[in-house]
This record gives C-alpha cells, sequence and structure tokens, in this order.
C-alpha cells in the first residue's frame, strides 16, 4: 500500500497574469487556502491542516496544474531526486513570458487514473520546485497542462488551437455520427479542426469563412451528405438561427463568440431547445477581466437547468482572459 502523502503548501500552475483570479476564485470557493509564495505563473498555498492527495480533487478553473510541493531546490538534479522512484517526472519551465510545459518531440502518452505524477518545476537560474499530483477525469495528461501542440499553418486562426488543446485537454471523443454547431465560426479555425476529424458542422456566423473550409461546404442542410464531413454555413447572427438551420441530429454545441458569458450561455440554452438531442456543450468564455471566474457558481446553475450534469471550466495554455467551459449530459 502506498504510504499517505502529507505536505505543508500546495503549488498551482497558472497563465501568467491570472494570479489574482485564481486566489480569488480559491476564496471564493471556500477552500481555506492561504497564499504563500508567488511568481508569474505559479502559487503556492498553505492552509490550518496539512495537504494530502485529495486536497487536489477540487476543480480550480485558474490552475491548470495543482500539485502538493515537496519544496524547492537549486538545481534540476535535487528537484528530481526529491520525487524518489516516481516513474512518471513532468517538466515545466517559465519561459518566454509563459508557464510551459517541457515537451520534446510528440506530447506523451496519457497517464492512467489514479497514476502519480512528479512534476519539477523551473522558474528560472537555481530555482526549482518539486510536486506530485494523481491523475484523473478532467486533467491534462500534459506537463503544466501545456499539450505543445503547434498550430498548423492551414488554420484560418487560433481557435483550431482552443479546440486542439481543450479536446486533449479532456480527453473528449468525437465520432463521424457526431453534427457540432458552432456559433461565431468564423473565419473558420474549429470548423477545420472539426472536419479533419470527419465531423460534420453547422457554422452560425454572418462573416465569411475561409477557403478551407468551404471546400467541404454544402448549400442547403436538407443536402447534407451521409458518411462524409461537411461544413453548413448559417449567415446570420447566433440570435436569428432557427431550429430548421439546425435541422435534425446535432449532438454538440460549440460557441467561440465574442460575448459576454451570460449571452453565451442564453445561446446554448435556447439551441439546445431547438436541438434536443444536443449531449455535449463547449465554450470560450470570453472575460473582461479574469476576476469574474467568481461567478462561476452562476454558469453553473444555469447548465445545470439545462440538463447538464458533468461540468468543468477550465483554463487552457493557449488562453489569454478566457476560459473553456465544458459541460455533457
Amino acid at each position: 500500500m502506498m504510504k499517505r502523502i502529507e505536505t505543508e503548501f500546495l503549488f498551482a500552475l497558472t497563465n501568467p497574469g491570472t494570479e489574482k483570479a485564481l486566489k480569488l476564485e480559491a476564496e471564493t470557493m471556500g477552500l481555506g487556502w492561504r497564499l504563500s509564495y508567488q511568481r508569474r505563473g505559479f502559487v503556492t498555498f498553505k492552509a490550518d491542516a496539512p495537504f494530502s492527495l485529495e486536497s487536489l480533487d477540487v476543480a480550480v478553473a485558474c490552475a491548470r496544474r495543482l500539485c502538493l510541493s515537496l519544496g524547492k531546490s537549486a538545481t534540476r538534479e535535487e528537484a528530481v531526486a526529491k520525487l524518489g522512484d516516481m516513474a512518471v517526472i513532468h517538466h515545466a519551465k517559465f519561459y518566454d513570458r509563459k508557464m510551459q510545459g517541457v515537451n520534446e518531440g510528440a506530447p506523451l502518452a496519457r497517464p492512467k487514473a489514479g497514476e502519480l505524477i512528479g512534476t519539477v518545476v523551473e522558474l528560472g537560474e537555481g530555482e526549482f520546485w518539486s510536486g506530485v499530483y494523481r491523475h484523473g477525469p478532467f486533467l491534462s495528461p500534459d506537463p503544466a497542462g501545456d499539450s505543445g501542440i503547434v498550430m498548423t499553418e492551414r488554420s484560418p486562426s487560433r481557435a483550431w488551437l482552443k479546440l486542439e488543446e481543450a479536446t486533449r485537454f479532456f480527453d473528449l471523443n468525437f465520432t463521424s455520427r457526431d453534427i457540432v454547431v458552432e456559433l461565431g465560426c468564423a473565419p473558420g479555425g474549429v470548423v477545420l479542426a472539426l472536419l479533419d476529424r470527419g465531423i460534420p458542422v453547422i457554422g452560425v456566423d454572418p462573416a465569411k469563412m475561409a477557403d478551407v473550409v468551404m471546400e467541404k461546404a454544402i448549400v442547403n442542410r436538407e443536402d447534407a451528405p451521409l458518411g462524409k464531413p461537411w461544413f453548413y454555413h448559417c449567415r446570420k447572427p447566433a440570435a436569428l438561427a432557427s431550429k430548421r438551420d439546425l435541422g435534425q441530429g446535432v449532438t454538440w454545441f460549440m460557441s467561440d463568440m465574442n460575448q459576454s458569458p451570460e449571452v453565451v450561455l442564453k445561446e446554448c440554452a435556447r439551441f439546445c431547445k431547438m436541438a434536443p438531442s444536443i449531449r455535449g456543450a463547449l465554450m470560450t468564455l470570453k472575460l473582461t477581466d479574469p476576476a469574474q471566474v467568481a461567478e462561476k457558481a452562476a454558469w453553473f446553475t444555469s447548465l445545470r437547468e439545462m440538463g447538464f450534469k458533468a461540468i468543468r471550466l477550465q483554463q487552457l495554455a493557449v488562453h489569454h482572459k478566457e476560459l473553456a467551459l465544458l459541460a455533457t449530459r
């Protein structure tokens, strides 16, 4: 039986600039965590009682990774030694004004649920931190929650990167039987990522789409081919899209609209009524201030009223002032 791990501190890895939002979120959640030490992209907390692996089983949106802290070292070798004989060790580094996972080559294999992962974080010359966490659902498999995926040159926008990062972070599985409706789809980054997976997409946006996406466009929703990926462009504002525009069989709602979280959630509710077959929703919530994360309880209530049971709000490595919101039935 594994010896119980308890530590005096835990650390969180976050996108630089959202440290304040992370602390506010922990306070709003009533976790009892108090700030101990902070650098850009790195925040340590302490509490009245020791932290254990169970302490990490909290859905803190502004933390890409939570680890029990095993302390600071002057060299990478010392930091690795603190992790003992741990089979899997991830490395992270604050570099180029970002907290980045250190990936050499292709992304690492996804850890098994319950597997202990060691983490070494390099914050600067002579400052290395060691930590440990247990892998589980809705946790990124990558060092520092950063897949290191590079955007394809074919993509017309960074939205492609957001979809790819979210898919890997949340371990999402789509099939050719899925049909996605995406709001705010222009110029087509998410649409391209889905089409390349063989998934049909209904894009709702009055703006023009990129040529690479229009190669698989159909003129009428009723003419959608069976067994092939296709794209139907509904050139309307989201509020004017109708049940007829959606047709039958929509299984996912997605949105990258440049609107407030309240507007996005309102549209999600309306589309779920028009398409009861929707089983999942993935939204990018654009925040004017990262501290808006304190409003997440109200967002979750709205989603539960729509019938969603599993909900996760998460900052991704590719995000700036935004969060990914995943909900499934």
